[in-house]
């Protein structure tokens, strides 16, 4: 049986000039694999995607490693640990979905590296996880000779030593891997990365990175000692700062961002030097976590954050606030005075933990800022101006320029947003569709397929580019191909294809 598939897709990469009188906000939600199930299904993601698109959503942060594994296919994990993807995901790659929905909709996608320079979720003092089982010499110890932790009950996080120079080069390969792997915006460290507790750093490598920096004196014994901070704080702004050099030299457009503790709590709990990291330009985006229960609580934060940001950075300052977690969720009238008191303050944007928030109460919060402070589109400010993800272009079988050749039978559902078309005829039978290209670029193209056990395994496909022709043929039967398929990047003249 051979079938042809309703939709093309074309995805743009390139930058636009567009008005400056454009509102300019980063309009921000983290998407999760905890306590939120977008990422368990494809379909869901593109629904996410569809939905935070409409009410002026412009940035995703999707968690790419959480728990001592990756949420997409890594060939750095499985090699090191034979497990490629977090194993509730075995077979998928999530990343990559959220990546080609979001960009259909014109949204950026950060990658969100949640757990940082912690690989596990201690449920006991012996429980390590699969990364420090194999590498115990990369965990952070207390000067006890335990795990360095920050609470004295588990469950709890443990830590990787983010001096170890094996833990630092593990962590810069799984960013540059997802870098170099997938069509990504940018890259984000959070209150785990960089950071450590500020109880460790008395594991065997640390300490003898430290003697030998210090004439064979051994750290002192005090974790609270001022010298022995600074010196811990120092080794992770000098990682933050080769990570931030790794992803730029992969491309200036490449956002770092951070979104770490409140400074400078951040610091004497976790040796985060966040100051630093702003004063010395390690990161794009600055976005502290400003998570507090009620307004005052956040306008004091919010306040003391930006005295620590001098006038000449604060176009990097975007504030994470708390939506909802567990059952708490934030009120209206909080919401709107987090909004009116960041752009008092001229802050150009926020962030919010987490989507799911703005789902609650058949999408109450979501629809509320798509009518009210989000109720126009925005570009962010950081691209100057430009559109850096301009939405997909999609021709389908309802497009008028569309023709079809031979008998096809259309099915009313089951492709990207209505149905899609089939043929088993044994004659020649084909579907043109044409599309209005705005721009000469280069551009993603995908075609949505929907996969059958009695499709074709050899559908042929034509692209027809800069006088030129390209056939690519698609397995339409193996269900890894569902979805949208991507033909490849080809140079598109301005006019009609």
């Amino acid at each position: 049986m051979k079938t042809k598939i309703q939709f093309l897709f074309l995805m743009t990469f390139l930058i636009t000039s567009v008005s400056n009188s454009q509102i300019q906000e980063l309009r921000g939600t983290w998407i999760t694999n905890i306590d939120s199930y977008v990422l368990f299904n494809d379909r869901s993601i593109a629904e996410a995607m569809d939905y935070l698109s409409s009410i002026g959503i412009n940035t995703v942060f999707v968690c790419t490693w959480n728990k001592g594994y990756t949420l997409y296919p890594s060939k750095v994990m499985n090699d090191r640990f034979g497990i490629p993807i977090w194993p509730t995901f075995s077979g998928r790659d999530p990343l990559d979905k959220v990546i080609i929905e979001a960009h259909r909709n014109g949204i950026e996608v950060i990658a969100w590296f949640e757990y940082g320079f912690s690989p596990w979720y201690a449920q006991n003092p012996n429980d390590s996880g699969h990364i420090i089982k194999k590498y115990p010499h990369w965990a952070s110890l207390d000067r006890t000779g335990k795990f360095a932790t920050r609470e004295s009950q588990f469950p709890q996080f443990i830590w990787m030593s983010g001096i170890n120079p094996e833990v630092q080069d593990f962590m810069i390969s799984l960013f540059t891997e997802v870098i170099d792997k997938y069509d990504i915006d940018g890259v984000q460290g959070d209150d785990r990365l960089p950071a450590m507790a500020i109880e460790g750093g008395y594991d065997s490598i640390t300490v003898s990175i430290y003697k030998a920096e210090n004439n064979g004196t051994s750290p002192p014994y005090d974790f609270q000692n001022s010298q022995w901070k600074r010196w811990r704080a120092n080794k992770l702004n000098q990682f933050f700062k080769r990570l931030y050099d790794s992803v730029k030299v992969r491309g200036n457009y490449l956002i770092v961002s951070s979104t770490p503790s409140v400074y400078p709590w951040g610091y004497d709990n976790y040796l985060q030097d966040s100051k630093t990291w702003v004063d010395s330009g390690y990161c794009d985006t600055f976005m502290p976590q400003l998570y507090r229960y009620d307004f005052s609580s956040y306008l004091y934060e919010l306040n003391l954050a930006l005295s620590y940001v001098p006038l000449s950075k604060r176009q990097i300052f975007f504030p994470a606030a708390l939506m909802k977690i567990g059952s708490w969720l934030i009120t209206p009238s909080y919401l709107f005075d987090v909004i009116q008191a960041n752009r008092q303050r001229n802050v150009k944007g926020e962030s919010w933990f987490f989507y799911e928030g703005l789902r609650a109460n058949n999408n109450f919060l979501g629809d509320t800022l798509k009518s009210t402070f989000y109720s126009k589109k925005a570009l962010l400010p950081y691209r100057n101006g430009n559109i850096w993800r301009p939405k997909g272009i999609i021709s389908d079988d309802t497009s008028s320029s569309t023709v079809k050749i031979g008998r096809w039978t259309t099915f009313p559902a089951g492709g990207h947003s209505s149905g899609f078309s089939m043929t088993n005829d044994t004659s020649y039978a084909s579907i043109e569709y044409f599309v209005d290209v705005p721009y000469d670029a280069y551009y993603h193209l995908y075609v949505y397929i929907v996969t059958n056990t009695v499709n074709t395994t050899r559908a042929r496909y034509t692209v027809y580019h800069q006088n030129d022709s390209t056939i690519i043929f698609v397995n339409q039967m193996i269900s890894t191909n569902a979805g949208w398929y991507k033909l490849g990047d080809f140079y598109l003249t301005k006019g009609r294809h």
